[in-house]
C-alpha cells in the first residue's frame, strides 16, 4: 500500500491524497474496499493470500517507531510555518514638520531630554511629583499587571511546543454480579466475584508542530506581550503629561488668585480714596458707589479660583495614588509658574516611529494579527501526535511492582479535518480581515501622531506670540492705572477713567497669568505628542519598523 500525500503550503489550496494499492504479479490488482471504494465483492481474499505461487506480495515487516517518527521530526525541525511571514510596514514620512517654531529644535532630538522632559522646567517639586507618580499611579500599575498577564499567556502558548506528561494512579474494588455472563465465567474458573484493581503510571502526549501552527501562536503571543509593554509605555507618557499639566494648572491658578487679591487690595485703596473725597465734598457719591461695585466684582472672582486650586490639588493626589487632600499642605505655598527651556527638542517625523508608544503598539498588533493568519491556516493541514503510556496494573497489591504488571504503549497518530463545511477557510478570511484592520489602524495612528505634533507646534508657537503681546499690554495697563490715579487725585480726570484703567489692568494681568500657564502646558503637550516621558531605544530598528523618506 502506498500513500501519496501532496502538501501545498498555501491557504487557498486544499491538500490532496490519493490512496492506491498495487500487487505485482500476473497483472493482479485490487482496490481497497471502503465506503468510497469499489462495489466489487467477487475477490476471494483468502485465496489471494494462499496462492503465493501465482501472486507475489511483499512480506509485512514490523517498522520500528524511530523510522516512523524520523520524517515527522525532520519536518518539525525544518521550521515549516504556514501562513504569511510578517514584514514590518514601510512607512513614508515627510522629511520635516511643516509648522515652524522659533523655539523648536528640528534637528535630531536628544533622547535624554525627551525621556525626562520635566527636568527642562527646573522645578524640583515637579520632579518629585512625577517620580512618585511613576511608581504609585493606579493606571500605570494596572497596565503593568496586564503585562504580567500577557507574559503568562505567552508562557502557556509556549508550553504547547513541548511534550505533555501526566501521572495517574487509581485503586478500585468492585464486585461482579453472579447473574451475568462475566460473573458465571468467574465462578466457573474459581475466581472471586469481588476483585481489587491497582493502577499507576505515566502518559505522554506531544503534538509535533510540523506546519508551525503552535509556533505561529507563540509569535502572536510574543507580539501581544510586546504590545502590552507598549501600553505601559503609553500610559507612562500620559501619566507624566497629566501630572505636569495639573501641576502647571495649579501654579497658574495660584498666580491668578494672587493677581485677583493684589487688584482687590489696590481697588480697596481707591475705594477709601473716593470715600474720603466724597466726605470732603470733592467728588460725588456716584464715584464711591462705582468703586464699591468694582471691589465687590473682584472679590467675587476669588472663591472660584480657590475652588479650582483645591480641585487641582485633589487631582494631583489621585494621580500619585494618594487620597484627595493629602497634598494640600505640600502644595499650599504659591510658587511661580515653571517655564520650559528656551529650545524644545522636536527632532524629525521619523523619530515618532520609535518614540511614540501608540505607533509601536499598533505595529506589534499588526504582527500579532499576521501570525494569527498562520494559526488559522495550519488547521488545513494534518496534526501529528506522539502518544505513549507506561503503567503498572495488577489485581493484587503484592504483585503490583512485579515485572509482569508492566504495561506500556507508544506510537504516532495524526488528525486531519477532511470536511468542515468551510469553517477553516472562513476563519482564515476572518483573521485576514483582522490583519487588514490592524494595518489600517497602524496607518491611522502614524497620521494621527503627525497631526498631534503639528498641532502642538502651532499651539506652542502662537502662544509665544500671544504671551509677548500680553506682556506689553500688562506694562501699558500698569502705566495707565498709575496715570489715571494721579490725575484723579489732582482732579484732572473723573473716576470713570480710573475704573476703566483698573479693569484693563486686571484683565491684562489675568490673561498674562493664563498665557504663562498655557505656554508651559503647550510645551508639555508637545513633549507628549513627541512621545516623551519614557526611555525609548536609540535605534529605531528595535521596533522592527522602517521609514522611507
Amino acid at each position: 500500500m502506498k500513500f501519496t500525500v501532496q502538501f501545498r503550503n498555501t491557504p487557498a489550496e486544499l491538500v490532496s491524497i490519493s490512496r492506491r494499492t498495487e500487487i505485482e504479479g500476473q497483472s493482479a490488482r485490487t482496490t481497497l474496499p471502503s465506503r468510497f471504494g469499489s462495489r466489487d465483492k467477487s475477490i476471494n481474499f483468502q485465496k489471494l493470500m494462499t496462492h503465493t505461487d501465482s501472486v507475489r506480495t511483499r512480506k509485512s515487516r514490523r517498522i520500528p517507531p524511530g523510522i516512523v517518527l524520523a520524517p515527522i521530526l525532520a519536518l518539525a525541525l525544518a521550521g515549516c510555518k504556514v501562513g504569511p511571514d510578517y514584514h514590518p510596514p514601510q512607512t513614508s514620512l515627510p522629511s520635516g514638520f511643516t509648522s515652524k517654531v522659533a523655539a523648536a529644535q528640528t534637528n535630531a532630538a536628544p533622547a535624554e531630554a525627551l525621556a525626562h522632559w520635566w527636568t527642562l522646567f527646573k522645578d524640583a517639586q515637579l520632579d518629585g511629583l512625577i517620580n512618585e507618580a511613576a511608581t504609585a499611579n493606579h493606571d500605570l500599575r494596572l497596565a503593568q499587571a496586564r503585562v504580567q498577564e500577557a507574559r503568562a499567556l505567552r508562557g502557556m502558548t509556549r508550553s504547547s511546543l513541548f511534550p505533555q506528561l501526566n501521572a495517574s494512579g487509581a485503586y478500585q474494588r468492585s464486585r461482579t454480579s453472579a447473574n451475568t455472563i462475566q460473573g458465571e465465567q468467574l465462578q466457573k474458573i474459581g475466581l472471586p466475584l469481588t476483585q481489587d484493581n491497582f493502577n499507576a503510571g505515566f502518559d505522554m502526549n506531544w503534538e509535533i508542530d510540523v506546519f508551525g501552527g503552535n509556533r505561529r501562536s507563540l509569535d502572536a503571543a510574543q507580539a501581544g506581550l510586546e504590545s502590552a509593554q507598549e501600553v505601559v509605555n503609553g500610559t507612562l507618557v500620559s501619566v507624566m503629561a497629566e501630572v505636569g499639566l495639573a501641576y502647571i494648572d495649579l501654579r497658574g491658578l495660584q498666580k491668578q488668585l494672587a493677581v485677583a487679591k493684589d487688584n482687590l487690595h489696590a481697588q480697596e485703596e481707591v475705594l477709601t480714596l473716593t470715600h474720603d473725597r466724597y466726605q470732603a465734598g470733592l467728588s460725588s457719591e456716584l464715584d464711591s458707589a462705582r468703586a464699591q461695585a468694582q471691589v465687590s466684582a473682584t472679590a467675587a472672582l476669588i472663591p472660584p479660583l480657590e475652588q479650582a486650586i483645591q480641585t487641582t490639588e485633589h487631582r494631583l493626589a489621585v494621580l500619585l495614588g494618594k487620597t484627595p487632600g493629602e497634598l494640600n499642605d505640600q502644595l499650599a505655598k504659591a510658587e511661580p509658574i515653571p517655564s520650559a527651556a528656551a529650545m524644545v527638542p522636536v527632532g524629525l517625523p521619523s523619530d515618532l516611529l520609535r518614540r511614540r508608544p501608540d505607533i509601536r503598539r499598533a505595529e506589534r498588533d499588526l504582527a500579532a494579527s499576521t501570525a494569527r493568519i498562520g494559526v488559522a491556516t495550519a488547521e488545513l493541514f494534518p496534526k501529528f501526535y506522539l502518544t505513549g503510556a507506561a503503567q503498572l496494573q495488577s489485581i493484587e497489591a503484592k504483585d503490583f511492582f512485579d515485572g509482569g504488571s508492566r504495561y506500556w504503549s507508544l506510537g504516532p497518530t495524526f488528525r486531519w479535518p477532511i470536511f468542515e463545511a468551510g469553517r477553516i477557510r472562513q476563519n482564515i478570511k476572518v483573521e485576514s480581515a483582522r490583519q487588514e484592520q490592524a494595518a489600517i489602524r497602524y496607518e491611522k495612528t502614524v497620521l494621527t501622531s503627525l497631526e498631534e505634533v503639528e498641532n502642538a507646534l502651532v499651539a506652542y508657537g502662537k502662544e509665544q506670540e500671544r504671551h509677548r503681546a500680553l506682556v506689553e499690554s500688562e506694562n501699558a495697563s500698569q502705566r495707565a492705572v498709575t496715570l489715571a490715579t494721579d490725575q484723579f487725585r489732582s482732579g484732572l480726570v473723573d473716576f470713570l477713567n480710573v475704573l476703566e484703567a483698573e479693569r484693563s489692568l486686571y484683565a491684562s494681568q489675568n490673561e498674562l497669568a493664563v498665557s504663562e500657564r498655557t505656554l508651559s502646558q503647550n510645551a508639555i503637550r508637545l513633549f507628549k505628542a513627541l512621545g516623551g516621558g519614557w526611555p525609548a531605544p536609540d535605534n529605531a530598528d528595535t521596533t522592527n519598523l522602517s521609514a522611507s523618506h
